[in-house]
């Protein structure tokens, strides 16, 4: 089956920052979530897919075909959403829908209708009265309505409570196993990506580190504690990102490096293995 999306050696060089050789695949049907710190170049891989940043290096072809020179039918089949958009503020929605219907020659109304009633989206609103789950669902419509392929979400969590997150999940998870949609998201909660993630992309400092199941990336590492302040000096060397913690020290360690004498083991949940490995 072909990638939906492949990218080849992507490269950008800002003043003290660097994007370096990222290449990655995203399987079809697949939830992939981008983790990192911020100013990993989680956001600054996401805007040189598109040419929102024009990168120095790299290839990218979006199903099958090079984004240069086919921008045009590659953003027919996917579509971009970021956390924190408010499109034009003043303007009710159906307006807005009006403006954007035109550019897609895909555009299906009936689809665009169902969505309508399914997020219960008023559409005299304006998306300054709209929460910020609304209005992210608003984009997903709008989305869903030209049928798109792939969505690229980047934070577009960011600023939600509990509650909202998970709805969006559970509707991640809905397009996916309902309409065969792929989906790269980008967050720092990572407790949103375990709920809903098959892959896994990790960037650190620029550069990929990672790229992986879900299931897998999180069995291949455990997390340590001792009792002591500091581990046993034959255990360091195994671990990753010891830290201090209530009754002693915690560290992340691979499981190829189990057992450690002394040590209790427990699972190791995403945000685990990030913190830790960012200190490292």
């Amino acid at each position: 089956m072909q990638d939906v999306l492949t990218v080849q050696g992507l490269c950008k060089q800002y003043e003290g920052f660097a994007l370096r050789d990222v290449s990655f695949t995203l399987r079809p049907g697949a939830i992939t979530g981008l983790i990192g710190r911020n100013g990993a170049g989680k956001s600054t891989t996401l805007k040189s897919l598109l040419n929102l940043v024009h990168p120095d290096s790299g290839d990218i072809s979006f199903f099958g075909q090079p984004f240069l020179g086919h921008e045009q039918q590659a953003k027919q089949q996917l579509s971009f959403v970021m956390g924190g958009f408010t499109y034009y503020p003043m303007k009710k929605l159906k307006t807005i829908t009006a403006a954007t219907r035109p550019f897609y020659t895909n555009w299906d109304e009936e689809v665009y209708r169902r969505c309508i009633q399914r997020f219960a989206l008023p559409e005299q609103k304006t998306p300054r009265q709209l929460s910020d789950g609304m209005r992210v669902k608003y984009a997903l419509a709008l989305a869903l309505s030209h049928h798109a392929k792939l969505l690229i979400l980047d934070e577009p969590t960011s600023g939600l409570d509990p509650v909202s997150r998970d709805e969006l999940m559970e509707l991640f998870l809905a397009l996916v196993q309902e309409e065969g949609v792929t989906i790269l998201f980008s967050t720092h909660i990572t407790t949103d990506l375990e709920k809903c993630a098959d892959d896994i992309l990790y960037i650190k400092n620029g550069e990929l580190v990672a790229q992986t199941g879900m299931t897998q990336f999180l069995e291949e590492y455990r997390m340590v504690s001792f009792t002591t302040p500091q581990p046993p000096a034959q255990a360091a060397e195994k671990l990753v990102g010891c830290r201090p913690s209530r009754t002693g020290c915690e560290a992340l360690v691979h499981t190829a490096n189990l057992p450690i004498d002394g040590a209790e083991v427990q699972k190791a949940g995403l945000e685990d293995i990030m913190v830790h490995m960012e200190r490292a």
